[in-house]
């Protein structure tokens, strides 16, 4: 087979769909030797995607989300010759000459419309049409196939339930006790230090984060509690920087910003506990990252979170504020319960592996080529 894979997002973009399309053309390249994957990169994109001999580089000029991609994507494509094109990033061409699959990740932009910018709504706002006309439609949970049938009328069972995994580089560090580092002007000591990963906005559920921790510091001031929050600003977020001064927790907040792989490796390694208290994911790649590193986890029981975390996290209702704080102070203050999360996380993390995903993914190309 010749199987294109647009990558045009990954010359813009860090972080989910990049990663996701990254981790799966490594993953399919050695299992499939003899069919041949084309990265479709954009021309500002000079790094390969993946070095073996059956991956083959397309540079294109259209960049991604470009309002003529319809149009556009499908002659560039053309000379290709292609058998399958899978579209990572939601949205399919409507005049492709051979059959596509779309990956959702989540329906956020559905759920909470105002994360949207006038371009990006016209660019999501195909996502009915694409689903629809597309030959095979990849949901990363199941939570993710419920929201499809209910928010876009597809069929259940026209949706392929392929789960991502966390990439291999996540994976326990012996750190030295009492190891410190600095992080974008922050520096952190080892095991004393909450953690939260992802971008700052509100369906991520903060300020319950917030108001527990508030609670924590003042039952036991004595702890120095110290929440670390990586990953760069969203939307509608000025409230919670504000909600942090009123709650007066500026001496125990480090907002990171975006940080490198290496610096999240042992961002998830260093840390105390690992908390993700969202209201929504379509898959939460950070839990399972965070697990693989052995870090001790609480997430809501919401969504996507309890088919990724397993019984290896504490699973908690996202707005028990009260709840979060008991949990929390309770976890801190419990070695032997923090070494049982830790020896269970990598062990569930191991549950979802690229290979397995790629093998799933290359039987769908099969079978929509057939």
């Amino acid at each position: 087979m010749r199987i294109g894979i647009d990558a045009r997002l990954n010359a813009y973009r860090r972080g989910g769909i990049p990663q996701y399309t990254q981790q799966l053309v490594a993953a399919l390249a050695p299992q499939a030797p003899y069919d041949i994957f084309f990265t479709l990169q954009h021309r500002e994109h000079h790094r390969p995607l993946a070095i073996a001999s059956n991956v083959k580089r397309a540079t294109l000029f259209t960049p991604p989300h470009h309002r003529l991609e319809q149009w556009s994507l499908p002659i560039e494509t053309l000379p290709l010759r292609l058998d399958v094109l899978h579209c990572p990033d939601f949205i399919a061409p409507r005049y492709s000459l051979c059959p596509n699959v779309v990956t959702i990740h989540d329906l956020a932009f559905l759920r909470y419309p105002d994360i949207l910018d006038e371009s990006a709504r016209r660019y999501y706002g195909q996502v009915r049409q694409s689903v629809q006309r597309a030959a095979a439609v990849i949901a990363v949970s199941q939570a993710t196939r419920d929201d499809i049938v209910q928010l876009l009328d597809l069929p259940r069972e026209r949706i392929d339930v392929v789960y991502e995994a966390a990439a291999p580089t996540y994976h326990p560090l012996d750190l030295p006790a009492e190891t410190r580092r600095e992080i974008n002007g922050h520096i952190l000591a080892a095991d004393r230090f909450i953690l939260f990963v992802s971008t700052i906005e509100p369906r991520k559920n903060l300020p319950t984060l917030f108001r527990a921790l508030r609670i924590c510091i003042d039952r036991r001031p004595n702890q120095a509690y110290l929440l670390a929050l990586a990953g760069g600003r969203g939307w509608l977020d000025d409230d919670l920087f504000q909600m942090a001064r009123d709650l007066r927790l500026e001496d125990h907040l480090a907002f990171l910003g975006n940080v490198s792989q290496d610096d999240l490796l042992w961002l998830y390694n260093a840390c105390r506990l690992y908390v993700n208290p969202s209201l929504y994911e379509g898959f939460g790649l950070p839990v399972l990252e965070a697990m693989a590193c052995g870090a001790p986890t609480i997430v809501a029981e919401t969504s996507s979170l309890p088919e990724v975390a397993g019984e290896a996290a504490i699973m908690l209702p996202p707005l028990e504020v009260e709840v979060w704080a008991q949990t929390i102070e309770r976890l801190w203050n419990d070695p032997d319960q923090r070494e049982r999360l830790a020896q269970s996380g990598p062990q569930q993390a191991a549950r979802f592996s690229w290979q397995e995903t790629a093998r799933q993914m290359l039987a769908i190309y099969r079978r929509i080529a057939r």
